[in-house]
């Protein structure tokens, strides 16, 4: 049974295929993408949804649309013009599998299947292998923005072939953000690239967030300022070098008050933060390349201890300092906000390094410069400084690290001595900062002449005879440890 509400949804199976694009999944995201595609010059949307009644409700409540739906994958395929073009926005997973089998049963050689979840890129290659043998292309297609970003503009991270990219490329640049005047969407290389680069994003978003916490835990307990002061500093910051998405909603989340207690949101919401998997991904992926985020996994590590509520709340008694009042609020501010600048910094230098690996890994010809001018608008990390990123790269593209950049390096250099003194003063206060300690602690790493592991190096060929190179002389050496302790080569 119908209703005026939910009209029923006609079949197209025997008419004229009529849609250039289609969507497969109604849900939020989903929905919006489609309103997002519909509304651009030039495409005409298809939806499909397993439950009908979503398909009907977005039918009925957005008619201007002109949208064309259908309640079989069978009438779907059939209202596509050729090469068909699907776009799925379903929960990533075994729901992405059934649809992607549908799909492929109902289309041919030459069709494309987009992804637009946030699927695993190792995933997504075994998809895109499996969807290949017969002819169609599959497309793991990064999307970031929310919600807000489908509907308005997002920042859209296509992998898959170049011959699919030339239908699938106009499609994408009509919907996705612009900045300065451009789309922010590329082509980022073969089968899993795409959602590879945009694990990596999200990655990095949960650095960025971390620091931002930080910093944020650091002025309220060393200056006793109320959410409400702190949100105008980092408004003021937002005018500045820091200018970010995440800074600009992180003041209007401080300025938010209680309807029921009046106090602010901020002290109401429970200090266990969630995480849905991506950042994990990244460090996981990381730990496999071989590439150090320290950043990015200290920022997974915290969402982690905060969600340990129980273990927590039964630490509380365990000693530590007590207080902490800094003398001059404004200069400590003005720390904390070139620390959280030059941490920021490390967090991308960090991402891009994974970037470069996963690359040189799978086979892909990942612009870098190209990724960082796609993550101006639309994306959750859009930030003033990736415009620099773009910059650095197209002086230098064999950068052996995005912080060694003339630009990075000496905004790290104007940093650093307040970057410190905000690392010990947290250490000192027994306030947690873990991603501003490693961030500085990598950024140390990278520039020791000498590091300890010679001596780890020496630890596992004593135990182990893992062996050892040394530093005047070609060749892999081992130590007789338990005999007459001669060297000899190896």
């Amino acid at each position: 049974m119908t209703t005026d509400a939910a009209p029923s949804i006609s079949s197209e199976t025997g008419s004229s295929p009529s849609a250039n694009i289609g969507v497969v999944g109604m849900a939020v995201m989903g929905s919006n993408l489609a309103r997002n595609l519909a509304s651009r010059e030039g495409n005409t949307v298809a939806v499909y949804n397993r439950s009908p009644e979503r398909t009907r409700t977005l039918v009925s409540e957005h008619p201007e649309a002109g949208f064309v739906p259908s309640e079989s994958i069978a009438d779907f395929a059939a209202s596509l013009q050729k090469p068909r073009t699907a776009i799925i926005m379903v929960q990533a997973g075994a729901g992405t599998d059934a649809v992607i089998n549908q799909l492929v049963d109902a289309f041919e050689p030459g069709d494309i299947i987009v992804d637009g979840g946030n699927a695993l890129f190792t995933d997504t290659r075994r998809r895109e292998a499996a969807v290949r043998e017969t002819g169609i292309h599959f497309v793991g297609c990064g999307i970031s923005g929310g919600e807000e970003g489908a509907l308005n503009g997002p920042s859209l991270m296509p992998g898959g072939t170049a011959e699919s990219y030339e239908t699938l490329g106009p499609i994408l640049r009509s919907i996705a953000a612009v900045a300065e005047g451009e789309p922010c969407v590329t082509h980022v290389g073969t089968d899993g690239a795409g959602h590879f680069v945009k694990m990596i994003h999200n990655g990095i978003e949960y650095a960025d967030m971390q620091l931002i916490a930080e910093a944020y835990d650091l002025i309220r307990r060393g200056t006793g300022k109320s959410p409400a002061e702190i949100a105008e500093i980092f408004a003021e910051w937002n005018k500045g070098e820091l200018e970010s998405y995440l800074i600009e909603i992180t003041a209007e989340v401080l300025r938010q008050v209680d309807a029921d207690t009046q106090l602010p949101l901020v002290d109401v919401i429970l200090d266990a933060a969630g995480a849905k998997g991506t950042g994990a991904w990244t460090v996981q992926t990381a730990l496999d390349l071989g590439v150090p985020v320290s950043g990015i996994a200290e920022a997974v590590f915290a969402r982690s201890v905060s969600s340990k509520l129980e273990q927590r709340a039964a630490s509380r008694t365990l000693p530590g300092p007590d207080g902490f009042q800094v003398e001059d609020a404004d200069g400590f501010v003005e720390d904390v906000r070139l620390a959280l600048y030059a941490s920021k910094i490390i967090a991308y230098s960090q991402g891009f390094d994974a970037i470069i690996a996963g690359a040189e890994q799978y086979g892909w010809d990942i612009k870098k410069g190209d990724i960082a001018a796609i993550w101006r608008a639309g994306c959750i990390i859009r930030a003033r400084f990736l415009n620099r990123i773009t910059e650095a790269y197209a002086e230098d593209p064999n950068l052996v690290a995005l912080v060694t950049a003339p630009f990075f390096r000496d905004a790290v250099d104007t940093a650093q001595a307040a970057w410190r003194r905000v690392v010990v003063q947290a250490a000192q206060a027994g306030i947690p900062a873990p991603a501003f300690s490693s961030s500085l602690s990598y950024y140390d790493g990278l520039r020791a002449e000498r590091l300890p592991a010679a001596l780890i190096q020496g630890q596992r060929d004593f135990f182990g005879a893992h062996t050892y190179k040394r530093v005047d002389r070609d060749g892999v050496f081992h130590t007789d440890w338990s005999g007459d302790r001669t060297e000899r080569s190896a």
